[in-house]
């Protein structure tokens, strides 16, 4: 399944620097913020100003982006070295991906939010509320971004994100003075790791002590559930991912989807796959392998076992289409048709574990109501 859910900007990065970018003998002095999951990124914290250091931009980027983030007056150091500097708190943002659009939420700034390129696949009700109330301005489709529009708007910042170094198409943007701010928590392997991220958006906003406490909360949640996932004697069998043009796509066994099966006290059939992006694989060999799996999770875009047949019969030759026990994000979505589980599922990995364990394990979280997964109709 080609899976449209989230809205990326491929941005051309051009310093505003005229040496390399490292860190200052400055950043020493400072208070580093506790990391507890996330590879991907660090804050240091002084007085008036903080220092993020984005290590992964993209998978395998050979160097590490470096923004100040400095309150107003502050008076930062003449030999600091960046590549961006931004005002924060900051008033106005423009980001790039669904996955931004919790953070804002759960840090109650989502009416700082100017722009959004894609507004139709943003599911959550309270920044729909702002988009339909025309408080958040549409800046085109996919990388086709209307520059004309965002300059002016004017953010403060523009959260995106990039692929690779390549990255060109942007540079007007930068040469207006706007800041942009790569932000690399898809890049993160853990379900964990991912939601940590709204550290950095916490930074931004200075709410970095409120950002650390929803963490806090999200990771005990989801350790309290794996937890109690663990106390089951049965685990379970589970084949993933879905087919499209005759190939089956599923996650790598060490993928943070897999991640979740195994938390969840299952039994991943492709868990000692490793990879980047989705396995893919002949349908000939999936059913070889996974025919009597138990349950089939995350089933593409069939919301029904009419449409599931209606592709192919031969679905039927797998055990959990017999049993009936297929089980789909595609069923969550927000007003607009965008799906709530590539939105608010990187931010709230524990609602998915929840979600995967009273799956398998009904009888430990039988008073769970779901909220991605939920079986087909």
């Amino acid at each position: 399944m080609k899976r449209i859910v989230i809205i990326f900007l491929i941005l051309g990065f051009v310093s505003c620097q005229n040496s390399k970018k490292t860190e200052s003998p400055q950043v020493e002095k400072g208070e580093k913020v506790e990391i507890e999951d996330a590879k991907g990124f660090s804050i240091i914290k002084f007085e008036n100003y903080s220092i993020l250091k984005v290590n992964t931009p993209w998978p395998e980027a050979e160097d590490p982006f470096i923004y100040l983030l400095s309150e107003k007056n502050a008076e930062i150091p003449e030999k600091l070295k960046y590549d961006q500097k931004v005002e924060v708190p900051v008033k106005n943002i423009v980001v790039t991906s669904t996955t931004h659009i919790p953070a804002l939420e759960a840090l109650n700034e989502e009416e700082r939010l100017v722009g959004f390129p894609g507004l139709n696949y943003i599911s959550s009700e309270r920044t729909r509320k702002l988009i339909n109330n025309g408080e958040i301005s549409e800046l085109g489709q996919n990388e086709n971004i209307n520059t004309e529009v965002l300059i002016d708007l004017s953010p403060d910042a523009v959260i995106g994100f990039a692929i690779n170094a390549s990255n060109k198409s942007f540079e007007t943007i930068q040469k207006t003075g706007i800041p942009v701010i790569y932000n690399g928590d898809w890049t993160e392997s853990t379900p964990l790791g991912k939601a940590e991220w709204i550290k950095f958006f916490g930074a931004l906003f200075g709410k970095e002590k409120k950002a650390g406490e929803i963490f806090r909360e999200i990771k005990n949640e989801y350790l309290s559930a794996k937890e109690l996932a663990a106390t089951s004697e049965e685990k379970p069998t589970v084949i993933a991912g879905s087919m499209y043009n005759d190939k089956w796509y599923m996650p790598y066994g060490n993928s943070w989807q897999a991640q979740f099966i195994k938390d969840a006290n299952a039994d991943y059939l492709y868990s000692d796959t490793e990879g980047d992006g989705s396995l893919s694989l002949a349908f000939e060999s999936v059913l070889e392998k996974a025919e009597d799996a138990k349950y089939w999770v995350s089933s593409g875009q069939f919301i029904s076992y009419e449409q599931l047949y209606n592709e192919s019969e031969h679905y039927k030759r797998f055990k959990a289409v017999r049993d009936k026990n297929v089980y789909s994000v595609s069923l969550s979505s927000g007003e607009t048709g965008g799906i709530t589980f590539y939105e608010l599922g990187p931010q709230r990995p524990d609602l998915i574990l929840k979600d995967l364990i009273s799956i398998f394990h009904p009888d430990l979280l039988n008073d769970h109501k779901p909220v991605f997964y939920k079986p087909l109709k």
